[in-house]
Parts: structure tokens; sequence; C-alpha cells
């Protein structure tokens, strides 16, 4: 066989890793807007997504800090939206969150010549992934907000399918890996139910596999009014998990819309979001409340021993108190070694929130100290020593104990 003919099949190409020059992910918004990555935004609709995202997009457009401080890249911002009008909703919402609409495009639809010779426009869906890499190319967004992706799902697609989703997520990933910038995807939630964040978006487990972030945002389970909301990260597979916020929409009358404002920060993740959503949620937000007083009432940190003791006088289970641990991502740290070591549950400070529109710039929020610690993969397998079962999170410590029975230790 010839080489011509070798080279007319598909051919494997490989790339020995010595030849690779390693990179540093690049962050739009450190923690939760990865450039030259996928992002999938999940909630349901009485939330304000698409008024949250409008506040990103105007953060971008005039490179104003982050709501935690971070700095952030001025740069103009590619809107894919197919639930709003852009002149009776879409552009005042921007102007009330203080965007500058000069950086802001929105793709509408794609021109295409009918048979009649005349020129005319259908709606744009994501099988014209040629006409929106022209678009990314020409205007070099740092942020693209397809808002909902299912909406611009393409005829014949299965959006339950794994495969089917994959291929024309595949293409998003790959052109914003190409142009530098982040892509953002709303879902709404599904009604299954259940408290893992990584199964309550519409659609296929492919989508969120897809993404190299996932997002919840929900409403806020200590907030008896339900004005208060929380915008938590599920999924990063590129980074800790940053702290949740809290956000409210307030009414902007000069512009008649609604506009986010950032109140502060959240100690639950996104599974306690839901969690709380359920039928305990009055048991939860009890033990909740008792495990945060606790522990701020200590000094921000407390023996896990000492928390579970005092936690079974005050009437709660030993599972109940650390699933509330898990709930509101309260941080576990080994003090010393061996024997003589000490687990220590312990939250983080808030952090100063910036509104959009601030002029004032400001300085890079230290997000190391709010994030979970993630899991000891290397040690994950291996059985406890004392109960023989597999640790769930955290791996074994140098004595060979899970994390409860070191506990129990101590």
């Amino acid at each position: 066989m010839s080489t011509t003919e070798e080279c007319r099949g598909p051919r494997a190409n490989v790339r020995t890793l010595s030849d690779v020059v390693p990179e540093r992910v690049q962050w739009l918004w450190p923690g939760w807007l990865p450039i030259g990555k996928l992002v999938i935004l999940d909630g349901d609709p009485s939330v304000g997504k698409s008024t949250l995202t409008a506040d990103w997009a105007a953060r971008v457009s005039t490179g104003t800090p982050w709501p935690d401080g971070s700095d952030c890249i001025e740069g103009d911002v590619l809107l894919l939206s197919a639930e709003d009008g852009l002149a009776d909703t879409i552009r005042p919402r921007l102007d009330a969150a203080g965007g500058n609409p000069s950086r802001i495009h929105a793709l509408e639809s794609v021109s295409y010549l009918a048979e009649d010779g005349t020129t005319r426009a259908r709606a744009f869906n994501l099988s014209d992934v040629t006409e929106l890499e022209r678009t990314v190319s020409e205007h070099r967004p740092r942020l693209v907000l397809i808002d909902v992706l299912m909406a611009f799902m393409p005829g014949g697609v299965d959006s339950n399918k794994d495969t089917d989703v994959r291929t024309v997520l595949g293409e998003l990933a790959r052109m914003a890996e190409r142009y530098e910038c982040c892509i953002v995807a709303l879902r709404h939630m599904n009604k299954s139910g259940g408290s893992k964040a990584m199964y309550r978006g519409g659609g296929s487990i492919g989508i969120i596999g897809a993404a190299r972030v996932g997002m919840l945002a929900g409403l806020d389970p200590n907030d008896e009014t339900e004005e208060s909301r929380v915008l938590a990260v599920y999924k990063s597979n590129l980074a800790e998990t940053p702290v949740a916020l809290t956000y409210k929409l307030e009414s902007a009358p000069d512009h008649g819309c609604g506009r986010i404002v950032w109140t502060g920060t959240s100690v639950l993740g996104a599974d306690g979001l839901l969690a709380a959503q359920s039928g305990d949620a009055e048991e939860m937000r009890e033990i909740d409340a008792w495990l945060l007083d606790y522990i701020e009432h200590a000094g921000g940190e407390a023996k896990a021993r000492d928390v579970i003791n005092d936690g079974k006088t005050a009437g709660f289970t030993e599972d109940a108190i650390k699933r509330a641990r898990k709930r509101l991502r309260i941080r576990t740290e080994r003090n010393g070694f061996g024997k003589g070591s000490v687990v220590a549950w312990s939250i983080g400070a808030p952090i100063e929130v910036i509104e959009a529109g601030n002029p004032k710039p400001a300085p890079m929020a230290p997000m190391s100290h709010l994030c979970e610690p993630g899991p000891n993969k290397l040690l994950q397998d291996k059985p406890c020593k004392r109960c023989g079962n597999l640790p769930d999170e955290h791996g074994l410590g140098d004595t060979g104990l899970c994390l409860g029975c070191e506990t129990s230790a101590s």
C-alpha cells in the first residue's frame, strides 16, 4: 500500500508530553469563570439566572471588580438569548447593572438565501457553529452567555442522550479554548428531586460532564422572606471550590427591571441548598444553626470530638452532625501527627462584596482559605483499619483511620 493510500483514511495524531509546554489555567473570575472553558449555570426560573449573568456581563464590559473583590479584565460580551427581548428586557437589565452597551453584542439570527433569491433570517441554533465561530472571531468576547442551553439545541439532537449533547458541547468547548473566552450556558432544573446538584440540571449528565465548572443558583433556605439567593459551585475540575455568595434581586425603577445586589457569603454548598428544600428542611435548619453557632462561639474553630459530643448532648445524632458539616462546607483539619493529632472543624471569614458599577478597583480577594479541601484520592480506596469501611472523604490520615474513627480516638 502506498503512502498516499495510507493517508486517505483516519490516522491517529500522537504528541509526546515532553513536547508540551505546561500552562496555568487563566481565569476571568477566579474560581468561577475559567478562560477557554465551558461553564454550566443551573437554577429554577425564580432565582434570576438571566439577571445574574447580566451582572457578570456588566462587570466584564466595564472592568468592574467581581463580587468577591477579584480583578475583572475588561472586554466584550456575546449574548445568545432565546427567552428575553433585546429592547424591553436585556438592554434595560444591562443598563441597570451598570454595563457598557458598546461592548455587549447579541447574536439575534442567521441570514440565508431563500429559493426565491431573497435573503431571509431564521433563529440561531448550535448547529450554526460556523456562524457562531465567525461572530466570536470578529468580536473576540471574553464572555459568551447562552440563555438557555436547551433552546439552542439543534433539531434532531436528543438533550437527554449523552452522545448527542457531547457532540454539540464539544464544539463549544473547543471554540472557547481557541478564542480564549469563557462560555456560560444556563439550564433550568429537572423535576427529579434529590439533593445532588450534579444530577438536577435539565438534560443528559453529559452536559455537566462536558463543563469544567458547574454552578447552582437557588433560594437561601435560611431566609424566611425568600428574598435572598445563593450562588454555589458544585463542580470544579480546575480549582478549589470557592465560598458560596449570596445575592438579592432589587427593583431598578429607572430601568423598569430588576438588578442584582450582592449581600455576602454563605456556608451552604450546592447540595446543601437542595437538601434544605426537602421534607427534612426544618430539622436540617435546626442542626445547621446549632453547628454554626457552636463553632462561631468557639472562635471559628473547634475540636471535632467536642462538637460531636456536645451535639449528641443537644439531641443530634453523630451522623446528622457530620452531614451538616458537609452540607455547610465546614473545613476539617488534622493538627499534629499520629496518636497525638487532633481533628478540628472550622469556618472561614466572610469576604467583602463589590457591586457592579463600582468605579473603585479592588485587590484580589483571598479565596483559598474559603474553599472546601478536596478528597485525598490516593487514600480514598483504602479501608479504615478500625471499622473496615472505605472513607467517604479526605481519605485516611497517618493513623490509617477514617475521619469518623479518628475523631472518636482523638
